[in-house]
């Protein structure tokens, strides 16, 4: 029977990866079905399938989720970043600007939200500088894994194989003991791409810088006495030249200057009137103390933070149709203020109370979330969609939010609790102070890859309950000679291997048991294996579907397969030495 479960497991793990490796079908799809089988054949046991659902890495990450949303739905990433930042005079400032910053916040959040954050400021770059995006959007992704490497939270792949070691009876891992080989690599990796990075990345030209068919708005924001422009030229705030937004006049004390130099200081109480595409009038509410300038947005129902931006475009048989926006009486009819108008594609000027609605006018509109489904139905309109990401910030949070996730890593440093214990006490706090709300706290954790994790457990299990494990561990020590470095060297290679063509967590899970298993034929100690699987399966830098932030940039960056392999591959060489290196003299064998 063991040898008939050993053969099904050898032609079920090479199927799942190439399966995984030609991204035809979705990776949990994938994974929860050979979960399924091996549940079914009664490989594993209903016990050990499920094993990877109720495992303290799974939930860890879980958690984290949670709590990288209330430092994001606060605007305190947001915030941290523009802080970081600045406003870099030339590529080379820029990339040390970027990078740095990068690595460093992803050490201890998630870092999908940090790429995405520094997407904006990216192209904000690109536009004020004249420089392409792809210049920069490819090296963060990369400074965010390797500053990933650097603590036990900095990815979820470290999670999983320290919770991987614990149920195996080995000793976990503490917060920052792999910062011994991470913060090496980050460094090493940041130099080469501020260095080299520029000659070896191609000119690219992202999808929004492609399109070109967009509408545009005109958009009123209110500088309030909080806001963090206020006191600041306009060159120094950024407003410049912002990415698909111009700046066309300031109104202060009720005079217009129409003519705004870079030099002029931004005032409590202006009003700055801005013109541009959608996607970046949303970017604009993001700013903390900037505000939408009408006042009909204060006679709003609803709580603040639970309005969000919509498009809706007027049909013919609509009651407001013909009529101008004051007299249709907009808000009492529909509990939504119009922001701005597009006809035809332009951007409407004038009093938005005084001007005539037509059919097919594309209104920009804030309203409580429950608009979409309310009117999208409705006759009143051809059709209702939402702004992505429009939702208030909660700006008067964001000091408690950056207070939590500051004491959650105190706690776990200390050792008063552990990383779980205090994960669990941070989301928990950021719900209790206001931070985010329940809804927004279950949407915000990717269940897709918690299920990922959670079946690739049971696959590893397999692997190691019918002894496939040791049979490829093997294989591995007759090439190694007994050479536990040369051994070393394999598992990071082929752990490296498979992280490019398959997700990282699950290239982890298949490789910890047969790493571990190497490790004890060969009587040594399995930490330096254990790190080896952590760093290699993190360190994916030559393929786009390798990581989930290297995907993220694809598109934004216009990137090509050959300009990972180009700028990629080198980094992943450099990796490996440095890692194989470092690993043996602070993990000895």
């Amino acid at each position: 029977m063991i040898q008939i479960d050993l053969l099904a497991v050898a032609l079920i793990l090479p199927c799942s990866l190439f399966l995984l490796a030609s991204n035809r079908f979705p990776a949990d799809s994938i994974l929860l079905g050979v979960l399924s089988l091996l549940l079914i054949g009664g490989i594993l046991t209903p016990s050990e399938a499920l094993s990877g659902f109720s495992s303290p890495g799974v939930a860890t990450i879980a958690v984290l989720y949670v709590t990288v949303a209330g430092l994001r739905e606060t605007g305190a990433i947001a915030w941290l970043g523009r802080l970081l930042l600045g406003r870099p005079a030339n590529m080379s400032l820029a990339l040390i600007r970027l990078l740095l910053p990068a690595a460093t916040i992803s050490m201890l959040i998630n870092n999908s939200p940090v790429v995405a954050m520094f997407t904006s400021a990216v192209q904000d770059w690109s536009k004020r500088s004249g420089y392409s995006a792809s210049h920069f959007l490819l090296p963060l992704s990369y400074a965010s894994i390797m500053g990933g490497t650097c603590t036990l939270i900095g990815t979820s792949t470290n999670l999983v194989v320290d919770s991987l070691m614990r149920q195996s009876g080995y000793p976990g891992f503490d917060l920052f003991a792999i910062a011994a080989v991470g913060l090496p690599i980050t460094i090493a990796g940041c130099l080469y791409l501020i260095v080299l990075g520029p000659y070896l990345i191609s000119e690219r030209k992202g999808a929004i810088e492609q399109f070109s068919d967009v509408r545009e708005y005109l958009v009123e924001m209110l500088v309030k006495p909080n806001c963090e422009l206020s006191g600041q030229t306009i060159q120094d705030a950024g407003l410049r030249h912002l990415p698909g937004l111009f700046l066309i006049e300031i109104v202060r004390d009720g005079e217009i200057i129409p003519v705004v130099s870079p030099q002029t200081v931004i005032h409590t109480n202006d009003r700055l009137v801005f013109a541009g595409a959608v996607d970046s009038v949303v970017e604009l509410r993001r700013i903390r103390g900037l505000v939408i300038a009408t006042d009909q947005v204060f006679k709003l129902q609803g709580r603040d933070h639970e309005r969000r931006m919509f498009e809706a475009v007027i049909s013919a048989e609509s009651p407001v149709a013909g009529r101008n926006i004051r007299e249709a009486r907009f808000r009492h009819r529909y509990n939504a203020v119009i922001l701005s108008i597009a006809r035809n594609g332009y951007r409407l000027k004038g009093k938005i109370g005084d001007i005539v609605l037509q059919a097919g006018d594309t209104l920009l509109l804030e309203a409580q979330k429950g608009f979409l489904f309310k009117f999208r139905n409705s006759r009143d309109f051809l059709l209702v969609s939402r702004l992505e990401n429009s939702q208030n910030l909660r700006h008067n949070r964001a000091s408690w939010a950056i207070g939590i996730m500051v004491l959650m890593v105190i706690l776990i440093i200390s050792g008063t609790m552990n990383i779980l214990s205090a994960a669990v006490l941070a989301a928990g706090t950021m719900l209790i102070s206001g931070c985010l709300n329940m809804e927004i706290a279950r949407t915000s954790i990717d269940y897709k890859v918690l299920l990922v994790i959670a079946c690739a457990y049971g696959l590893g299990t397999a692997v190691q309950k019918v002894g496939l494990a040791d049979l490829l561990a093997a294989q591995g020590l007759l090439i190694a000679n007994g050479n536990p470095l040369i051994l070393l060297a394999i598992v990071y290679i082929a752990t490296a291997l498979l992280t490019e063509t398959i997700t990282n967590n699950a290239a982890a899970i298949v490789m910890f048991p047969i790493a571990m298993s190497g490790a004890q034929s060969l009587d040594v100690n399995t930490a330096p294996f254990a790190v080896a699987v952590m760093i290699a399966a993190s360190a994916s830098f030559v393929t786009p579907t390798g990581y989930q932030t290297n995907l993220m940039v694809f598109g934004p960056g216009g990137y090509r397969f050959s300009d990972y392999v180009k700028l990629g591959l080198p980094l992943s060489l450099l990796v490996a030495c440095i890692a194989l290196w470092i690993i043996p003299q602070v993990w000895s064998f």
